[in-house]
C-alpha cells in the first residue's frame, strides 16, 4: 500500500512542476509527471537516507527516507492545493475541459492503453515472481543480476555509501538510482517483480507517449506517430533476410523457424540481442533515461522551429546562425536551466541516455538560434553529473578515448558502412536519402538524431565497447518517426505508393518481427532462471552480514545468495569489468585464497582484501582452478550450513 502512495506521490509533485503548456497536453503531462516526479522524489528519498545511515548511523535508513519525502510531499501538495482551491474553487471547468480534450482523442486514448498493455505483458513475460520463486527469461536474466542485487541492497539492506554488489568494498560506478527506486518500493512493501515492472511499464510508456508527441509536432502527420512506435518495437536488418535465404537453399526453413530459441545475426555479438526490443527488456533503465531526454528535446524544439521559419535561405541562412547576436543570445534562461538540472539529475539514472541527449541537443543548438541557451543546459547537465561523480566514484568516472569502427571487424571505411547495413538494413542509408526529400526543420532534426549514433563509432567510454550499442539505439529510437513520416506519405497516393508502403514496412520490421518471436520462445516456461526470493540462505545472509561485511563467494550471476543484497568480494567478473572495476586482480586473490595450503597467506590475503566471509560451495571452482575447503575450515570458523549441506559460510 506504501509503495503505492508513493508512486501517487510521483505524479502528484510531477504534475505541480508542470510548466503551463504541458499541462494542457495528457500525453505530455503524464510522462513529465513520472519523469520529474520520479527524479526529484527519488533523490531527496536517497539522500535522506543516506544522511540518516552515514550521519546518524540509523540501521533502517529508508525508514527516514520516506518518512521525510511522504510528510514533506503531502504538505507542499496540500497547501498548492488548499491555494488553488482558495484562488479558483475547486476546479470543476477545469475537470469539464480535460474530459472534453479526452473525449476528442479516443483513437491516441484507446491506444496508448494498447501500448501500456503491450508492455506490461512483455515485461512480466520475461521477469516475475510466483509462490515465492522469481523467475527470469534466459535472454534477460543475465543483466538483472547485478540489477536484482542492487534492489535488495536497499530494500533488505542499508547500501549508503552506495557500492556496487557484485565487486563491494569499493565505489558505484555504475547509474543505480532506477533499481534504488524499484528497491525502496519493495521496502514499502510491494513485491520486488511487480515494483520493478510498474516503473519500467511506466518509464517506457511514458517514453513512447513522448516519442509520438514528437513525431506528430515533427512531421505534422499522426500516423507518423503511431507507425513510430511499430518500427520502435520491430527493428530493421538483414540478419533475417540472410537467415531465409540459407535456410531455404538447405530445405530446413520450416524446422528451424519452429525450433530456434537463439536471435539471429551474422556480425559480432549480434546474437546478444543488442538491436531488438531485449534491449529496453533487459536494460529498464535505459528507457526512463530517454524519457527525460524526450522532455528536453519537447522544449527545445520551439528554438529549432522559429529558426527553421527563417525567411533567409542558403548560405544567407546559415551566416545568420553563426554571425548574428540573435544566434547567440539567451532566449528563455530558466527553461535551458531547467533542463540542464533535469538532464544532471538523470545522469545515476542512466549515463548512457543523457549523453546521447545531450549529442542530439548538440544538433540543435548548431542550427538553431539561441546557442548559450543549450550552452547553459549543456553546462547545468554537465556540472550536476561531475558533481554527482564526484559523490559516488572514486577517481574518473569515464575512460574517454578514440576507438573507430565500433564492433565492425573491417575498420576500414567501406568496411564499417558494410557493418552499418549488415546490422540495421536499408535503415540508416535510406535516411541519408531521405534528408534530400525533407524540409528545413525536418532536416535540422533527422541530422541531429543521427549524431548518437556516429558518436559511437568514434568514442569509447568504458573498456567494453559493446556498450556503445545503447548510442545506436538511441539514435534508432528518435529516427523511427522518418521513416514512419515516408510510409505514411506513400500510403496517401496511388495503389503503387500504398504497394510500396507495404513492402517497405516489411523490409524495415520483419527481422525485428523475428528476433521477437524468439523473445517470446527464449523466456517460456523452459527458458527461464528460477531463484527463490526469500529462502533462509538469503535472509540468513542479509540478516547477519552487517554493511561494512564483505563475502567471498563463486564468480556468482543471480543466485540465492545475490538476492541477500549484500556486497559480494567477486561476482560475475563480467558486469563488474564492464562498469571498469578491476576485476583480475581480484580473480587473482580469490584463486589464492580458495587453493592455497598455507593458513598464514590464507590470513594475510583475507586480511589484506578486508574480507569477512568466506562461503564454500560443494565442488566448486573458482577461474577454472579447483577449490579446497580444508584449510579455510581449519582456520575459521564454520557459521552457516545450508540444509542440504551444499553450501557452507565461514566468518573471518
Amino acid at each position: 500500500m506504501l509503495g503505492i502512495i508513493y508512486i501517487v506521490f510521483i505524479f502528484l509533485l510531477g504534475r505541480e512542476l508542470a510548466p503551463r503548456t504541458v499541462c494542457t497536453r495528457p500525453w505530455l503531462l503524464l510522462p513529465f509527471s513520472f519523469g520529474t516526479g520520479s527524479l526529484i522524489l527519488g533523490w531527496i528519498t536517497y539522500f535522506t537516507a543516506f544522511f540518516a545511515s552515514v550521519c546518524l548511523g540509523a540501521e533502517s535508513p529508508l525508514f527516514y527516507g520516506n518518512l521525510l519525502t511522504m510528510t514533506g510531499g503531502a504538505a507542499f501538495l496540500g497547501k498548492r492545493y488548499f491555494s488553488r482551491v482558495r484562488k479558483r474553487g475547486i476546479g470543476l471547468g477545469n475537470l469539464r475541459d480535460c474530459r472534453t480534450k479526452l473525449a476528442r482523442e479516443k483513437g491516441e486514448i484507446l491506444f496508448f492503453l494498447m501500448l501500456a498493455a503491450f508492455i506490461s505483458w512483455t515485461m512480466f513475460y520475461v521477469f516475475h515472481e510466483k509462490d515465492g520463486i522469481l523467475y527470469a527469461g534466459f535472454s534477460v536474466f543475465g543483466d538483472y543480476a547485478p540489477h536484482t542485487a542492487m534492489i535488495r541492497s536497499f530494500s533488505w539492506g542499508n547500501n549508503f555509501p552506495t557500492q556496487y554488489p557484485h565487486f563491494g568494498g569499493e565505489d558505484v560506478k555504475y547509474h543505480f538510482m532506477f533499481q534504488f527506486l524499484a528497491g525502496n518500493l519493495e521496502y514499502l512493501g510491494m513485491r520486488l517483480d511487480i515494483a520493478y515492472n510498474l516503473i519500467s511499464i511506466l518509464a517506457l510508456t511514458g517514453f513512447l507517449m513522448m516519442l509520438y508527441m514528437l513525431a506528430v509536432r515533427i512531421t505534422g502527420r499522426k500516423g507518423a506517430g503511431f507507425l513510430g512506435i511499430l518500427f520502435f518495437f520491430f527493428r530493421s536488418g538483414t540478419a533475417f533476410f540472410r537467415f531465409f535465404y540459407e535456410h531455404v537453399r538447405a530445405g530446413d526453413l520450416l524446422e528451424v523457424l519452429k525450433n530456434n530459441t537463439a536471435f539471429i545475426g551474422y556480425t559480432p555479438n549480434e546474437d546478444w540481442g543488442l538491436w531488438n526490443y531485449n534491449v529496453y527488456l533487459n536494460q529498464r533503465h535505459l528507457a526512463f533515461g530517454l524519457l527525460i531526454v524526450s522532455l528536453a528535446l519537447w522544449f527545445y524544439l520551439e528554438w529549432v522551429e522559429e529558426t527553421a521559419d527563417s525567411s533567409s535561405k542558403g548560405a544567407g541562412w546559415l551566416m545568420e546562425r553563426f554571425f548574428t547576436r540573435k544566434a547567440w543570445w539567451v532566449r528563455k534562461p530558466e527553461t535551458a536551466l531547467l533542463m540542464g538540472l533535469m538532464l544532471g539529475m538523470t545522469s545515476f539514472w542512466n549515463g548512457a541516455a543523457v549523453i546521447g541527449g545531450l549529442l542530439i541537443l548538440a544538433g540543435f543548438g548548431l542550427f538553431s538560434d539561441g546557442k548559450l541557451d543549450y550552452a547553459l543546459t549543456a553546462g547545468t547537465a554537465v556540472l550536476f553529473s561531475f558533481l554527482q561523480s564526484k559523490i559516488f566514484i572514486q577517481g574518473e568516472a569515464m575512460e574517454v578515448s578514440f576507438y573507430w569502427g565500433f564492433l565492425a571487424e573491417d575498420k576500414s571505411a567501406a568496411g564499417t558502412a558494410w557493418y552499418i547495413f549488415s546490422v540495421s538494413g536499408i535503415y540508416f542509408a535510406g535516411l541519408l536519402v531521405l534528408l534530400f526529400f525533407l524540409k528545413r526543420k525536418e532536416r535540422m532534426v533527422l541530422s541531429s538524431f543521427f549524431l548518437p549514433a556516429v558518436f559511437a563509432f568514434f568514442v569509447s567510454l568504458t573498456p567494453d565497447i559493446n556498450v556503445n550499442h545503447k548510442y545506436i539505439m538511441i539514435s534508432y529510437a528518435f529516427l523511427t518517426m522518418f521513416w514512419a513520416w515516408a510510409v505514411v506519405s506513400l500510403w496517401r497516393k496511388c495503389l503503387a505508393g500504398r504497394a510500396g508502403a507495404l513492402l517497405l514496412t516489411l523490409c524495415l520490421t520483419v527481422t525485428g518481427v523475428y528476433d521477437f518471436v524468439v523473445i517470446l520462445k527464449d523466456n517460456d516456461a523452459d527458458h527461464r532462471v528460477s531463484v527463490p526470493l526469500y529462502s533462509s540462505l538469503s535472509q540468513w545472509i542479509s540478516e547477519t552480514l552487517d554493511k561494512g561485511d564483505l563475502m567471498l563467494t563463486p564468480e556468482y550471476s543471480i543466485n540465492e545468495v545475490t538476492m541477500a543484497g549484500e556486497m559480494l568480494y567477486c561476482g560475475w567478473p563480467y558486469y563488474a569489468w564492464s562498469a571498469g572495476y578491476d576485476t583480475n586482480a581480484r580473480a587473482a586473490a580469490a584463486v589464492q585464497i580458495y587453493t592455497t595450503e598455507d593458513q598464514d597467506t590464507l590470513r594475510t590475503l583475507v586480511a589484506q582484501e578486508n574480507i569477512t566471509y568466506i562461503l564454500f560451495e560443494e565442488g566448486m571452482e573458482f577461474e577454472q582452478e579447483t577449490c579446497r575447503e580444508d584449510v579455510i575450515a581449519r582456520t575459521y570458523p564454520l557459521v552457516y550450513r545450508s540444509e542440504d549441506g551444499r553450501i557452507r559460510i565461514y566468518e573471518t
